[in-house]
Parts: C-alpha cells; structure tokens; sequence
C-alpha cells in the first residue's frame, strides 16, 4: 500500500478529518490531502509527529514487512550516529517482539545487542565530554577518571577489575556447548585474545593447539598467537623470529601483514607497523571495498609521533575510501566521525605551526 493510501486509511481509524490531522501537525488540509492522493510526499521532520498522532510506527506508515523492517533497522544502525529517543524505543519494541516470533531468533538477539550498543555508544561519546571537562576543573577528584576509563576503554591499574578472568569463563561455556560439526574457531580467538592479555600462556596454548586442529581455523593466524604467546612469556627474541619467518610464507597475504602490522605497533616499533599496514591496504585493492583499519592504524601512529600532517593525509585516504569504494554520504555516521577526527587533527597541526 502507497504511503497516501496508508495515511488515508490511518486518519479514519483514528477518526480524524484532513483539517484536524493537519491542524495537530501545523500544516494545512490541503497538504493533507495532497499526501493522500500521492500528489507530494510528507516531510522527513513530520514523520515522528504524524506516527504519533495516527497512533502507528514510523515504519507501520510505509507498510513494510518484517524483513524489510529489520532490514531498515540494520541500514540505520550502520548510517546514523544516534536515534532520536522515539525511534529508539519502537525499534526496540519490534525487535522484543519479534523474540517469540521470528525463525532465526539469532538475528534477533544480534540486532537488539546492536541497538543498545549503538546507544551506549551515543551516551559513551556524552560520558567522555563531561568526564574530561570534569577532570580538567578538578583533575585531584577520582570519581571521574573512573568514568573515563568506562567510557574510553582507558587502561585499569587495578588487577581485580582489570582481568578478564569472566569473558574467559563465558567463552570456555561456549566451546564446551558447541555441539556444532565441524566446530567454529571464533570462540577460540576470543579466548586466546584474552588469555594473552592475562598472560595466561599456558592456556592459551593449549587452546591454540585444539584451534589449529579445526576445519575451518584460519592458518595465518596461528603464528600470530604463538608469537603473541611468546611476547606475553617476555620472551621478545622469540616472537620477533615467529613473525618474520611467517612474513616469508604469507609475503602477500593481507590478513597476515596486517596481524604484522599490529604486532609491532604493540612492541612501538612505528616505521615497521606503517610498512605493514600499507602492504596490508595495497594488497586488497582488488578486493574492494576494503575496510579502514589499517588506514586508521597508520593514522593512530603518525600522531603518537607528532606528525599531524601525515596523520591528517591518512584520514583523507579513509575517508575517499569511505565515499568510493563504500558508497556512504557526507551525512553518515562513518563520514561525520572520520571528518570529526580529522578536525580535530588539523587543530594539532595548526597548533604546532604557530
């Protein structure tokens, strides 16, 4: 059903006539009923109000279906860096609903974890402005750092709160209930990621040995953990040997010479990590569009070494990258971040000029 149509058939259920519709959204009749005879469309701003007012959804105006709807949530999830608090309550609604409705429930759980990680992202932005300004009047009170290091992913001193001790439990739940054939190694990436972190080698490695085993394990990654492995053991002269005997093997490999990038970028060895993260971005230009990390990377390095007009350059790179080969707008949450950082990185270079 057209959007006119839908509009029509919503203002008689509501009993409302074109002049009392247009009256409560501030526009007059004959808008109205241009809207019911697809004459012109309704506004983007008046959509909320006239959901309201019909007593429906944003979506329930255009008649989607439940997968076009998901879909919507999904495309939006991706484009927009906050939802209005209306739209953010009716997708979760749906999506709740949708819990003892839908056949592939996984979906589900997948979106809702999204939605509230989108607005947790939202708040998180909030919670890092006021904490910093907070900080800067009275850096001697620590309610704040505190939550800095919540909303930033700041490092914890502290062991107790620091570990990772639960998300390792979880995963080790996960992959004695896998009951899946063959069985997925992304439960033993996680945890092997997590163990290193603890420094729990031992155990790491004997999940390394049980992943490399699986099917479907990626073979690049595995002296990548062992090198980690050796790095968490302190022994340095060991995982540098790992990982430059492997780069004779996966010479060409993105996925490798960017696990290599990242190794050295972690021991601060800066010109090495550049070199690999650029052969990592040169070596998927055929595999397009390619993802941004090891243009953001390079640019995360560039300003540790105070080289704001590289950093800068690179964030043009990625954002090129974001318009052409992903198709996003000036408007989309990708772009508007990517422009944000890239200010804020013409600030510092300016800065450094005077």
């Amino acid at each position: 059903m057209e959007i006119g149509n839908k509009i029509k058939q919503l203002r008689y259920k509501a009993g409302l006539t074109q002049e009392q519709l247009g009256a409560k959204l501030g526009i007059s009749a004959q808008s109205v009923s241009k809207w019911e005879t697809a004459i012109t469309m309704p506004d983007i701003t008046l959509l909320p109000t006239l959901a309201s007012e019909l007593g429906v959804t944003i979506d329930d105006l255009f008649d989607l279906t439940t997968d076009q709807r998901l879909q919507r949530i999904e495309k939006r999830l991706d484009l927009e860096e906050e939802f209005p608090t209306d739209v953010f309550k009716e997708y979760e609604t749906f999506l709740k609903n949708q819990l003892d409705e839908s056949k592939d429930k996984t979906k589900i759980l997948s979106l809702l974890a999204h939605l509230y990680h989108h607005r947790m992202e939202a708040d998180s932005r909030r919670v890092s402005r006021y904490a910093r300004e907070a900080i800067m009047e009275s850096p001697e009170k620590k309610d704040c750092q505190w939550l800095l290091q919540k909303a930033e992913g700041a490092h914890i001193w502290d062991w107790n709160i620091a570990n990772h001790t639960a998300i390792i439990d979880f995963y080790k739940n996960v992959i004695e209930s896998d009951t899946e054939s063959p069985k997925t190694p992304l439960p033993y990436y996680e945890i092997m990621d997590n163990l290193i972190a603890d420094h729990r080698t031992r155990e790491a490695t004997q999940y390394l040995e049980i992943c490399q085993t699986l099917p479907s394990h990626k073979p690049f990654l595995i002296p990548v953990y062992k090198a980690h492995i050796a790095l968490a053991e302190y022994d340095e002269k060991m995982a540098d040997t790992i990982i430059e005997t492997a780069l004779k093997s996966y010479s060409d490999h993105s996925g490798f010479l960017f696990e290599a990038a990242q190794y050295y970028a972690r021991k601060c060895a800066y010109e090495k990590a550049i070199e690999y993260y650029e052969r990592s971005w040169k070596t998927e230009v055929d595999h397009k569009p390619r993802f941004t990390d090891a243009l953001h990377g390079i640019s995360v390095i560039y300003e540790l070494l105070g080289d704001y007009k590289h950093a800068t350059e690179t964030y043009d790179r990625l954002i090129t990258c974001l318009k052409d080969e992903w198709g996003y707008s000036d408007n989309d949450a990708a772009v508007i971040e990517a422009e944000r950082q890239k200010s804020r990185l013409l600030k510092q270079l300016n800065e450094q000029h005077k």
